[in-house]
């Protein structure tokens, strides 16, 4: 038969003195010993561990309310953690709380303003748990594992896993459950990942990368560790997937300033569900995410792509080196930065040598235009520029000019002395946030902030600032 008692305590207080099913606050300021598996302490309060105390758990502890540890180099024990409040629940305190197993059971969830380790089994049953901005992680230790992650029981914050097997962060946005996993470790390794929407600085690109997914983002970093592979999933009846080829997938990673290849592979349906696996490799740090490009070896170095308007004119030149059985260039405009169409084809030179190249597009401009090149070689191989934008002069403000109306992007143009990465914050007129995250300007330079899909056409407010500059303007958003 199970005690409903611990079984051996030194030193503890209670808060107050009422009867068993009031909320009763326990302070744990000695030892307090859950002796074994069949041994429950039920706390219909707050629980807090101070740091002079000593807590070992090889039982059952319940908490109703908020949990406090201030107690270094806690045993871990072999006992679970419930934390099954009916209002929001905090774990605090200055020291990480170690559980063997946890069990989170809040249908109003959980927030970690402390680390939370779990060494055993984390059972989800009910509710999400968020992190704190420091941040604060939910960490599952080396061996350590998970069961019942949903769509309505994951994590919106930080997770820390360390180890060296392969693991899938239960991790997404409060919405869907979007994890992201690594495998294929060589070695025990640290991990950190927490899901993001959506995509930041999508036009930043290195070639083979033509495009990334606008949607959606993991930030996944090792802290330390070994080779390993990311592997990304994507679901169409949680957020909607680009129209490409499977074979063209890869894992973009966000690395100086753009997003590169992390090559690998795909497979499954572009139209449902799916699957990406990066490439092996060490010091994985950085968003990742959807990365679509050919990475085929072409005898072709394009080293220099810019545009530029003047006059009504916008040049765009390109400068190439190893030029070989290249057929032509293919000039491409695009109105939005997403839908490109052909505009010119110039012939390639061959020559071997260093070539620059120059087209002039006499077209009027109505806002921004985008523009890339794709070159094919004899063999039909292609491979693409990064992506470019120019506009009329006339648009600028003293700080930024917000191109009006916007799509599928917001366009901004810097006329300030600041450059950097902006933090940028998108409302509608209720006050309601409906994304945010950061953008990267230089100085007289562009920048685009993709529009979720869940923003409704209409009026909004967007806020850009940093350590000097805060801007606020009207946005209308054409759907």
């Amino acid at each position: 038969m199970n005690k409903f008692i611990l079984l051996l305590i030194s030193a503890v207080s209670f808060s107050s003195n009422v009867s068993l099913y009031a909320q009763i606050d326990l302070h744990n300021t000695g030892i307090l010993h859950v002796s074994s598996s069949g041994d429950i302490l039920f706390v219909n309060g707050n629980f807090t561990n101070i740091n002079t105390a000593s807590l070992t758990n090889n039982g059952n502890l319940y908490v109703k309310q908020d949990i406090t540890n201030n107690q270094a180099s806690m045993s871990v024990g072999t006992g679970s953690l419930y934390l099954n409040g009916t209002s929001v629940q905090s774990v605090n305190g200055t020291q990480v709380f170690k559980t063997y197993n946890f069990v989170s059971d809040n249908t109003s969830g959980i927030t970690l303003n402390n680390n939370l380790s779990v060494s055993g089994v984390h059972t989800f049953t009910n509710g999400l748990i968020a992190s704190s901005v420091t941040p604060n992680y939910l960490i599952y230790e080396a061996g350590s594992s998970y069961t019942g992650a949903t769509d309505a029981t994951h994590v919106t914050g930080w997770i820390k896993k360390m180890g060296a097997t392969n693991f899938s962060f239960p991790v997404g946005d409060a919405t869907y459950l979007r994890s992201a996993g690594i495998i294929n470790l060589s070695a025990m390794a640290e991990f950190n990942c927490h899901y993001f929407r959506p995509t930041a600085n999508i036009f930043n690109l290195t070639a083979p990368l033509v495009q990334v997914n606008s949607r959606e983002y993991w930030q996944i970093d090792e802290i330390s560790g070994s080779n390993a592979q990311v592997i990304l999933n994507w679901d169409n009846s949680k957020v909607a997937f680009d129209n490409v080829l499977i074979s063209e997938i890869r894992v973009g990673v966000y690395t100086g300033g753009t997003w590169k290849s992390a090559g690998g592979y795909a497979a499954g349906n572009i139209s449902t569900t799916g699957t990406v696996v990066s490439n092996i490799g060490n010091a994985l740090a950085g968003p990742m995410t959807f990365g679509y490009g050919v990475d085929m070896l072409l005898p072709l170095r394009i080293i220099h792509f810019t545009t530029e308007r003047r006059t009504g004119i916008s040049f765009i030149k390109w400068t190439t080196a190893d030029e070989k059985d290249i057929n032509y260039f293919e000039i491409q405009r695009s109105n939005d930065g997403v839908n490109f169409t052909a505009i010119s084809n110039t012939r390639a030179r061959n020559s071997g040598q260093q070539e620059n190249y120059v087209y002039e597009d006499r077209s009027l401009l109505q806002g921004v235009a985008y523009y890339r090149i794709k070159s094919v070689d004899i063999a039909g191989k292609i491979i693409y520029t990064n992506i470019a934008a120019v506009s009329e002069t006339n648009l600028s403000t003293n700080l930024f000019t917000i191109i009006n109306p916007a799509k599928n992007v917001i366009t901004i143009f810097n006329k300030s002395r600041a450059e950097g990465v902006f933090q940028y914050r998108l409302m509608n007129m209720t006050g309601q946030v409906v994304t945010k995250g950061n953008v990267s300007i230089t100085i007289n330079g562009i920048g685009v902030i993709p529009v979720s899909e869940k923003a409704a056409a209409g009026i909004y407010i967007l806020e850009l600032n940093n350590s000097q500059i805060q801007f606020k303007q009207k946005v209308v958003i054409e759907k």
